[in-house]
């Protein structure tokens, strides 16, 4: 089991979490991704920096040591693992499956961890099709093209779906919005609106803004051009 908190853990990954999803990270945005004060968060990263865990480049930005990295992979490890057992074996709703990790997640010895990884098949991808981080080795957490990028005439191939808003989640699992799943790009509305999509059954069906940020893959096919105007 980790030596560190779960408060460490907490920090570490959402670190991890926003470093890879290309937002900023200060510690205005840690407060608001953890839901704490901003001094709270402020104390917390001069614990961590102390320990070797984070390192500040500059006055307001944030970063993982070497050290910090390898601890955040483990705990993303364990989270990711948890989501994969509670779908494939107690049944838990994929849209449920995160809140639930993120409890688990801290007491998950690393008997266990290898006990539920092995009884797994070693998965290498969560029900949200975020990639595992292996026991040992390199890990990749490309989260390729989002959704909104798509024009009319190309395919989409859904590899990852953010796991942030499990009402965004559960509606687009109803629609079929999954891992694996291959979308049609017939229309991209004007001005920002929706992106008409031909989902896997055949029905046709307008995601909004929200919801193609949420999504993404590797998107297929020559683009056709739209002469509603630019989207």
């Amino acid at each position: 089991m980790s030596a560190l908190s779960a408060s460490n853990e907490n920090y570490l990954k959402a670190i991890f979490d926003l470093t890879h999803r290309g937002a900023p990270v200060t510690t205005g945005s840690l407060a608001t991704e953890l839901g704490v004060s901003s001094p709270s968060a402020t104390a917390m990263l001069k614990r961590l920096e102390q320990t070797d865990l984070v390192e500040r480049p500059d006055a307001r930005r944030v970063r993982l040591t070497a050290h910090g990295e390898r601890a955040a992979l483990q705990v993303v490890r364990r989270h990711r693992l948890l989501e994969t057992f509670l779908a494939r074996v107690v049944d838990v709703p994929w849209d449920e499956v995160h809140a639930e990790a993120e409890v688990l997640e801290h007491a998950l010895s690393d008997r266990l961890e290898q006990r539920i990884d092995a009884l797994l098949g070693h998965p290498d991808r969560d029900p949200h099709g975020d990639p595992i981080p292996p026991r040992d080795g390199t890990h990749q957490e490309a989260w390729g093209d989002p959704l909104s990028a798509a024009k009319p005439g190309q395919r989409f191939r859904v590899e990852r779906v953010s796991d942030r808003d499990s009402d965004a989640l559960r509606y687009l699992g109803g629609l079929g919005v999954l891992p694996g799943a291959d979308l049609a790009i017939d229309e991209v509305s004007p001005f920002g609106g929706p992106i008409w999509v031909v989902l896997p059954g055949g029905d046709r069906h307008a995601l909004g803004a929200p919801l193609t940020r949420m999504v993404h893959g590797r998107i297929s096919g020559p683009a056709v051009t739209d002469d509603a105007g630019p989207a």
